[in-house]
């Protein structure tokens, strides 16, 4: 894709962060921009923002309300989309949320809901309504879903695991979505951002009442978030993607020598098992 003008772009966890980044940077190339996210106050004011940008570009902003751990009201929200719109092109499934960081096996059942619904199941949800819908124009697109760098890798000493499962499912998500959409003009990109200025360490404090309510806590932010990239530096990695269809995208060089050496552990695994098998006398 390479031409973006003209193009409809929804993004999900619109309201701040990363999401925010995409959608002004989408906006600033042409395209109409859908921003959703459960913060009503939080997206109607990226959006305005955003509008002052599509005013200039001949395009739109539009704000949605939208959980995306429900599968209805994602279809509804694309419902929406396509009939302001008539189309979508681009749908990035960028919502995601934090527990506050604790050993794995002390996240609640509350906790686990919330985390895989919005992560995991939002995801999934965004895919399911969206994709038919770019088929049906025949033209193309492309979907790009955010993991994180935890979801290729779980950093020690975070207790930030019950994120990173989440993350490492839409790793797989994204691989099998990337499978399926082979050959019909559909690229799909999964996004490993590291350190990102961002309040995902906040998120705990907009938790709905269905997965136990908002949580209060101290700021618990990593200073590597604060100090971070701008989410505008995130948006235009992701724009770069789009247009050399990247499926794995990274934001720092510094994340490389943890995966190298994660998957040299895999590869030793491999080695130790040959050993075995020759002892068993199994044929590899």
């Amino acid at each position: 894709m390479e031409n973006f003008s003209g193009r409809v772009a929804v993004v999900t966890g619109a309201g701040s962060g990363i999401g925010l980044g995409m959608a002004r940077t989408f906006a600033r190339v042409g395209m109409s921009v859908v921003l959703c996210d459960i913060r009503k106050d939080a997206v109607e004011e990226a959006a305005e923002e955003v509008r002052s940008i599509t005013a200039t570009m001949n395009s739109r902003a539009l704000a949605l309300e939208l959980d995306v751990a429900s599968a209805e009201a994602m279809e509804a929200a694309a419902a929406r989309v396509e009939d302001e719109f008539g189309r979508v092109d681009i749908v990035c499934s960028n919502a995601g949320v934090l527990v506050y960081p604790k050993p794995v096996l002390d996240v609640t059942e509350d906790e686990w809901d919330w985390i895989v619904g919005v992560n995991l199941r939002g995801v999934i949800n965004g895919a399911r309504a969206f994709v038919p819908r770019i088929q049906k124009h025949g033209q193309g697109g492309h979907i790009v879903n955010t993991s994180s760098i935890g979801g290729f890798q779980v950093a020690k000493g975070r207790d930030t695991a019950a994120y990173a499962t989440t993350k490492f499912a839409v790793v797989a998500f994204s691989e099998g979505l990337r499978n399926d959409l082979e050959g019909a003009g559909i690229g799909v990109s999964v996004l490993g951002p590291s350190a990102v200025n961002t309040a995902i360490y906040h998120a705990p404090r907009h938790k709905p009442d269905k997965f136990g309510g908002p949580e209060g806590g101290p700021d618990r932010t990593p200073d590597e978030l604060k100090e971070g990239l701008h989410p505008d530096q995130v948006g235009r990695r992701v724009l770069a993607a789009i247009r050399d269809n990247d499926f794995y995208v990274f934001t720092h060089m510094a994340s490389r020598e943890r995966l190298l050496a994660r998957h040299q552990a895999i590869i030793d695994a491999y080695d130790a098992t040959e050993r075995w098998c020759a002892e068993e006398g199994i044929q590899t």
